[in-house]
């Protein structure tokens, strides 16, 4: 490389001595499990969003398959998603028992594209579910998905891992279906090294996904060891799995939870430096950027016909220059596994398959300094020059 590794990282969690002391409380305190502090960053975090109930799980992979489950996803039935997504938005079905089909996303966003389910629900009475996606933190259009569910009586779960705290007119992101499920994975908005929570105003939902977070145990741990009732005696009564999130995890989570507006505006910052310097030139698009968004990531998008090299020749050279790079996402189509077991082909998604063969990831986090945002923008701005086609 021509210059030193990571100047400016693609990522770096914002974590501080609250945290540490979080931690250290749960250390000391002998219980290390799910207990008082998952409860507590439950109600503390049903009530940051209005939800009705929010359910801890130990990831937002967990939590979409629990979700899934209570919605009534099992053999014969499918949930509808968009390609353009982590590859565990789609695989959770395939752990609920079910199966996939997918839908294109709109032209100019990342979104799952609301005329296109209605296209799927229309030809496929077996979708139970739709599965948007909040790509970068920026909403999908969910009125209009909710409308077109409603017409074909099938459930709406939000896969809300990149937009907490997104709110609209509407509510927050992942109240907005019948269930929504967040990611606390170490790079989202906020987080507990690993884990996730789903919301739900569903009562019948969230009583189904409780049981089934942990074993299909009809007592919670904590609930085994404090009440007067035997800790010895439960019930299965059901074959659940192992999605509960320790205290030692959901302590981290409380505190990020008090920083979480906080943490939107150092993000929302950076985005406006961004925005301000690569909306000056005709071979570099802005992300979308509509109401709620989260601005979890920065998708800078390239124009093609502008610039010598392809997105991956540019990220190479970006790369080289010391910058943490990612792309987010690979589409469905173009994995192994999805091409052989679906049959999914890139010209059955153009709208997935132009985002991703233009879009990359620049660094982009709270604890980012004016000097290296200044440097990506620097460096992008130089290396798109040297190759711009005239």
């Amino acid at each position: 490389m021509s210059e030193a590794f990571m100047k400016v990282p693609f990522f770096k969690p914002d974590l501080g001595e609250d945290e540490e002391k979080a931690v250290l409380r749960v250390m000391r305190s002998g219980w290390l499990t799910t207990g008082q502090e998952a409860l507590a960053f439950e109600k503390e975090f049903a009530e940051y969003t209005g939800a009705k109930h929010a359910l801890a799980v130990n990831s937002n992979t967990s939590g979409l398959i629990l979700s899934m489950e209570a919605c009534g996803i099992k053999p014969g039935t499918k949930i509808l998603t968009t390609p353009y997504t982590f590859a565990s938005t789609a695989i959770s079905a395939l752990h609920a028992g079910g199966s996939v089909v997918w839908a294109d996303i709109e032209k100019d966003s990342y979104s799952i594209s609301p005329e296109k389910i209605e296209e799927k629900l229309k030809a496929d009475s077996s979708i139970k579910a739709v599965v948007p996606v909040h790509i970068a933190g920026n909403l999908c259009d969910m009125e209009s998905i909710n409308e077109v569910a409603a017409r074909y009586n099938v459930k709406v779960i939000e896969d809300a891992a990149h937009s907490f705290p997104s709110k609209t007119e509407k509510g927050f992101a992942g109240t907005l279906g019948d269930a929504g499920v967040f990611s606390f994975y170490a790079t989202k908005t906020i987080t507990t090294g690993e884990g996730g929570m789903v919301l739900t105003d569903d009562d019948a939902l969230a009583a189904r996904m409780k049981t089934m977070r942990l074993h299909g145990i009809n007592r919670d741990v904590w609930d085994r060891y404090t009440s007067s009732k035997a800790s010895w005696e439960y019930d299965i009564i059901a074959p659940g799995y192992k999605f509960n999130l320790p205290d030692i995890l959901a302590a981290i989570g409380r505190e990020q939870l008090k920083k979480a507006q906080t943490l939107f505006e150092k993000r929302s910052a950076i985005a406006k430096i961004y925005n301000k310097a690569f909306s000056e030139y005709d071979f570099l698009k802005l992300p979308p950027d509509g109401e709620g968004n989260a601005w979890h990531l920065y998708l800078m998008r390239i124009v093609p016909e502008k610039l010598s090299v392809t997105r991956n020749e540019l990220s190479n050279l970006l790369q080289e220059k010391g910058l943490g790079i990612s792309m987010h996402f690979i589409p469905h189509f173009h994995m192994t596994y999805f091409k052989n077991a679906f049959g999914l082909k890139a010209e059955d998604f153009p709208n997935a398959e132009q985002q991703f063969q233009t879009t990359l990831t620049l660094p982009f986090f709270p604890g980012m300094t004016e000097e290296q945002a200044a440097y990506v923008v620097k460096t992008v701005v130089s290396v798109c020059k040297e190759h711009y086609r005239k």
